[in-house]
């Protein structure tokens, strides 16, 4: 077995985010961490982050910091990564990618404690950065320039403290003084040398400050102060002239302001009125705004809660600390103020997003705290309360959607499309959702407008070549065409020189602003001041199809005659010449003129034949045949696009010489075929094909990030654009449209209007580059287990939270279901109140206190249909659709038809070690056709062991009780024990039965296959696996075959060998006997790996589905960061070979950005086995041309194959 490993959708959680200028001296970006990918994000005119770049690094960031060289107009990027290597990064704006500028070797590879990596800290002034680890180790490099102004590093410089925890560092600003870091630290030396344990209890955080002396080059411990042993954030204080320097220690409870020689400023922060009182308040992240004359920080508590800190300060004395509550938004990995007025939240579950300062917390409504009002009492500081409110400060701009974690998915087609849609439970606490996903785009309907009948054809068309936005809509009908103006509002016109009583096959605006109508019966050239030419078609023929660019026009008549036309200088369209194609004409293009050149050389003219011909029009060429390709079927439609040309590791520009010209045919069998055109002798090559629907595709020019680009109608729409170097094709999440045309507004800088039977609708396509849309639907709890009813079709998901209030207890939603007269019910049924809840957070309960619900879902108007709040202080553990023993749930009072759902609780659950009060396992009728349960009984466990599993069968329920493995019958009050085993290792967490094989994956010890014995009524285990996995989830593949993954990232597939599978299914005792011989304390037989792979994030579901209509099955993974992946089964040894030496040639030819080696990372834990990485392959169109070309040469294939082969291979599976 060989697998292709490809994420069909990057990771949507951010670990960090910082702030800069990459690419510009006043460009204001972001560059964000996704586990394994860096991206740099750029807010657009209106506010919108788009992704300017997304770069696999094929490594761990751990960390991120900027910083500036003086006198410099751009930021670097340090990156500390589990490379064990120190990597300094810049933005090439002109390749449009990230370059390394230094990598240094410090440490070995991986994440480890006494690895530096943890933490970066850089001097304000960009003459050095600190990168330490999480104990033990610190290095510290100096950054200066060279001659030639390039960034130059030096050796690492130790500041190393054996037995010291690292809780935080910081560069604090020093002005052009000695550069100063600061570290939170902790030495636990005397603990370990103390058996009694009492230095563990007087163990004393301190503030260390290190000195790196530019002189001689050194780095001292220059200072060390006790700080609170709450203190886990430390915040620079501009110094130097900026302000008094030092640092804030955020602190339990306090934020402390200290420097060396200055004594302590200790300010409470203010808490929530409704906080436990056991509860303290803790600062996760925050953002600083540096001005000359003003600076503030913004820091967030792990509530949610963002607080302003000011301080007040005479010289370098700092007299106040003051923080005022600001607004309040949900939790964040990091916040970022940009100089623009707006502030980004990477938030920690649910979407990230972009805010716009309204406000900058002067209110004196607000509650603040201040170190001078601090009052000191019995119990110790008096603290300051308040309330959080709505938005004030801060305004809601752009949302970023975000999946991360997902903690279970399902792929199945509910819904009965072409596809199978991808349901992800994810989220945590009130941010949860259930998330359907589908393949492709999704579109927004920004306007419906009805028309007097059916259209025949749309198009867009601007006043002048250079204007920024369309100015008329062309609407044709079969005999009359409609010119609608474009402005506030859309309304008919007269006065656009088009003629109305004819049917328009083709319009263009011209390079000197005339326009061009081509109707049957000729053509109308509409100069600037609305003077008319007309060019009447000779005879009694007619046009049939038209193509122009904004120079050059080319006409089809009845019977096969093209007529080619040129705009000459003076404005006038003129008959260069014509040809008899001997064929009718079906379709027709021209691409757009290249920069530097007169006129585009080649016509692309499509006969009922079945033969494109590519046409030359150069003046020598006269219109003779360059090149012919026979199709397949008869050619519908045809467009003419240049691809972006990549250069030196980046794709830069757009219609220039560098770029290729690529010919896309629509067919009448639905297939649409790409086919390169050499710029030079127009001849065909590298010919494509993808099926797009069962409707032959229309082909339009639309633009796509400035570029222009294809969109295809076929029985479904398609966008075809250039990302990263690469051509995309991806369906939108939309109807069928009959004609369509770009369109750009200043509301829609990008979008299309189209036509649909008798509507006009215009639209714009959202977050392109993304293989999935959602639709998504709010949840109560932490979702924790998705079933789906395998007859009704509904979905079963369980939600649980530890540390919230149940609904019953929930005094402020019985309050507000008493005034409005209503049931009480969830806030998710109120979107005001959830979006409130969402903001500030669910009500926090005690330590031990669970709310857990079932809820069901129907999936076709994604509504929930019935949720249940558990009682009795329990959990979901597990669940499963039961179908018992007809005769027995007749017996029990159900149907004996419709299966039964069993969910397995634990009241009072705890975690490390797990363990729990009470365990139950809880038996539902499902009523109504699967949109309602009601519960038939309840069973409690003899042992207070956790449910961690349970599945169906023969009829009976199979439990995963602890390490017990259960086997019960339905009685009539209670499920009743019939047979255990109870040798398995630790817990069981996973359970699967295919035939009488039971399939069990222990936490922390792998799988173990086991049959059970009627005859004998006992259990045992007859084949298991060496390594000691902790898994996560498993999915049979067949009945000896399984794959699997881990919490550390790994994903494998186990096989029982042939010989012992056939020896255990024709052994006569059932391979009882040789299970009573163990081997290594473990199974008689032994499982064998035939693949392993480190993603590189925990993998949380796997699932079997093809994403394709009659397309090959994949294995489909999700993650907790919230990417979505596949691992495609190769069908032959030839692909196997050209991958495996195309990811061979790229591991040497494109190094990982961090320093990271490939081969390592995918082997971080086991050997990598029988795996391609398609993610490394797909990095192939990025390398420079003569890279691509070598790499080429040594497969034996043009760069066009195997760029063909990886388009094909991804088409296979997206």
């Amino acid at each position: 077995m060989h697998l292709y490993n490809l994420t069909l959708s990057r990771a949507s959680g951010i670990q960090c985010a910082i702030y800069g200028n990459f690419s510009g001296p006043k460009a204001q970006e972001l560059v964000v961490s996704r586990g394994k990918v860096m991206e740099l994000l750029r807010p657009n005119e209106s506010g919108k982050l788009q992704t300017v770049v997304a770069t696999e690094i094929f490594g761990c960031i751990r960390s991120l910091s900027a910083f500036r060289m003086i006198g410099a107009s751009t930021d670097y990027i340090v990156v500390g990564s589990d490379s064990g290597r120190i990597v300094i990064l810049k933005f090439n704006k002109e390749k449009n990618s990230f370059q390394k500028v230094h990598q240094e070797t410090y440490g070995r590879s991986g994440c480890r404690r006494i690895v530096p990596g943890q933490y970066i800290a850089c001097d304000p002034k960009g003459r050095a950065c600190m990168i330490a680890a999480v104990e033990k180790q610190k290095f510290v490099y100096v950054l200066n320039r060279d001659n030639a102004a390039n960034l130059t590093i030096s050796s690492p410089l130790e500041a190393h403290k054996s037995h010291t925890i690292v809780f935080s560092i910081v560069g604090m600003d020093m002005g052009f003084d000695n550069p100063v870091f600061a570290a939170i630290e902790l030495d636990y030396g005397d603990v370990d040398q103390d058996p009694t344990g009492e230095a563990a209890t007087e163990v004393q955080k301190h503030l260390t400050l290190y000195e790196l002396d530019l002189g001689v080059n050194n780095v001292i411990r220059k200072w060390s102060d006790p700080v609170d042993n709450g203190a886990n954030l430390l915040v620079a204080v501009p110094g130097g002239g900026d302000g008094p320097g030092g640092v804030l220690v955020c602190s339990e409870n306090f934020i402390i302001y200290k420097n060396q020689d200055h004594e302590d400023v200790r300010a409470v922060i203010p808490r929530r009125s409704d906080l436990l009182a056991d509860r303290g308040v803790l600062i996760v992240c925050y953002a600083t705004h540096k001005k000359k004359a003003y600076s503030f920080f913004l820091v967030q508590s792990e509530y949610g809660d963002i607080y302003k800190v000011t301080l007040a300060y005479e010289g370098d004395t700092v007299t106040e600390v003051k923080i005022k509550y600001f607004d309040t938004i949900p939790v964040c990995t990091s916040i970022c103020v940009l100089k623009t007025g707006f502030l980004y939240a990477a938030s920690e579950a649910g979407n990230h997003a972009l805010y716009q300062f309204i406000g900058t917390g002067e209110d004196e409504e607000d509650v603040e705290s201040s170190s001078l009002n601090l009052q000191e009492t019995e119990d110790g500081f008096q603290p300051v309360f308040f309330d959080p409110r709505p938005l004030k400060n801060l305004l809601l701009i752009d949302e970023t959607s975000s999946l991360m974690p997902i903690t279970d998915m399902k792929v199945v087609n509910l819904l009965k499309e072409e596809i199978p849609q991808i349901y992800a439970i994810c989220g945590h606490g009130p941010r949860s959702t259930l998330a359907v996903l589908r393949p492709g785009l999704a579109v927004t309907e920004l306007a419906i407008s009805s028309l007097p009948s059916a259209p025949t054809a749309v198009w867009t068309i601007k006043r002048s070549t250079t204007d920024e936005f369309d100015a008329y809509i062309i609407v044709s009908f079969s005999n009359v065409t409609l010119v609608f103006s474009i402005g506030e509002e859309v309304k008919e016109t007269n006065d656009s020189g088009f003629l109305g009583t004819v049917s328009t096959i083709h319009t263009q605006l011209l390079s000197d602003s005339s326009m061009l109508q081509v109707h049957a019966g000729g053509l109308r050239h509409i100069k600037n001041d609305r003077r008319i030419n007309e060019w009447k078609v000779p005879g009694r023929r007619s046009i049939t199809k038209a193509a122009s660019n904004e120079k050059q026009v080319a006409i089809a008549l009845s019977g096969g005659e093209v007529i080619y036309f040129e705009l000459d200088q003076m404005g006038q369209l003129l008959e260069e010449r014509k040809r008899d194609m001997d064929e009718d004409v079906t379709c027709m293009d021209i691409a757009p003129v290249p920069e530097g050149l007169i006129r585009s050389r080649y016509l692309a003219v499509g006969c009922a034949n079945g033969a494109v011909k590519i046409l030359g029009l150069d003046h020598e060429d006269g219109l003779k045949d360059l090149a012919l390709q026979a199709m397949q079927s008869t050619p519908y439609s045809a467009l003419m696009l240049y691809s972006a040309a990549v250069d030196e590791g980046g794709p830069v520009g757009g219609v220039s010489e560098a770029g290729g010209l690529f010919l896309h045919v629509g067919l009448d069998n639905g297939v649409l075929t790409r086919t390169e055109v050499d710029r030079v002798t127009g001849q065909l090559s590298d010919t494509r094909s993808r099926f797009l629907g069962t409707r032959p595709p229309r082909l339009f020019a639309t633009t796509v990030r400035g570029s222009r680009s294809m969109l295809a109608l076929s029985s479904r729409p398609w966008l075809g654009y250039s990302d990263q170097g690469r051509f995309n094709i991806s369906p939108l999440s939309y109807e069928a449209l009959d004609y369509a045309s770009g369109f750009a507004s200043d509301q829609c800088p990008e979008g299309f209007v189209s036509v649909l039977k008798d509507q006009l609708r215009i639209l714009s396509v959202e977050n392109v580059g993304e293989s999935f849309n959602q639709q998504v639907t709010r949840l109560r709890y932490t979702p924790r287990k998705m079933l789906v009813h395998p007859q009704h079709n509904t979905l079963i998901i369980a939600e649980a939270d530890h540390g919230a209030i149940p609904l019953a207890q929930r005094a402020d939603l019985q309050q507000r279901a008493e005034q409005s007269g209503q049931a009480l019910q969830g806030v998710e049924f109120d979107e005001e109140a959830a979006a409130l809840e969402e903001q500030f957070g669910a009500p926090r309960g005690e330590a031990g206190q669970w709310a857990c619900c079932l809820r069901v879902v129907d999936p076709a108007a994604l509504v929930t249909t019935f949720v249940l709040e558990l009682d009795n202080n329990e959990a979901v553990t597990s669940m499963a659709i039961v179908a018992f023993n007809p005769a027995a749930q007749i017996a029990a009072g159900a149907a004996s038809h419709e299966p039964l759902l069993v969910v397995g609780t634990a009241k009072g659950l705890k975690y490390l070690p797990t363990d729990c009060d009470a365990a139950y396992i809880r038996t539902y009728k499902i009523l109504d056709g699967g949109k309602r349960i009601d519960l038939l009984h309840k069973t409690q466990l003899e042992i207070a062991a956790v449910p961690g599993a349970l599945t169906g069968f023969k009829g009976r329920l199979l439990a995963g009780v602890g390490n017990v493995l259960r086997i019960y019958e339905l009685g009539k009050k209670k499920l009743l024990r019939k047979c255990e085993y109870k040798k398995l290792p630790h817990h069981i967490m996973y359970l699967n039965v295919q035939g009488g094989r039971i399939y069990v994956g222990d936490a922390q010890e792998s799988i173990h296959l086991m049959k059970y014995k009627n005859n004998d009524n006992q259990l045992y285990c007859f084949a298991d696996e060496a390594s000691p996995r902790y898994l996560t989830t498993l999915l049979p593949l067949d009945f000896d075959t399984v794959a699997g993954a881990d919490k550390f990232g790994n994903v494998f597939v186990a096989r029982l060998p042939a010989d012992v599978s056939s020896q255990v299914e024709e052994d006569p005792s059932g391979g009882k006997l040789a299970a009573m011989m163990n081997s290594l304390n473990g199974a008689p037989h032994k499982l064998k790996a035939l693949v392993n792979f480190h993603v590189g994030d925990t993998v949380t579901a796997l699932q079997r589905a093809s994403l394709q209509p009659g397309g090959q099955e994949v294995i489909l993974y999700a993650t907790a960061m919230g990417s979505i992946g596949a691992l495609y089964p190769f069908t032959s040894k030839e692909d196997i070979d050209f991958f495996v030496h195309l990811e061979m040639h790229l591991r040497q030819e494109n190094q990982p950005l961090c320093g990271r080696e490939h081969m390592a990372f995918r082997s971080a834990y086991f050997p990598v086995k029988d795996v391609v990485d398609g993610d490394m392959c797909a990095q192939y169109p990025t390398l420079p041309v003569a890279k691509q070309r070598s790499i080429a040469e040594e497969l034996e294939r043009s760069p066009g194959e195997v760029l063909k082969k990886l388009e094909d291979i991804r088409n296979k599976i997206l």
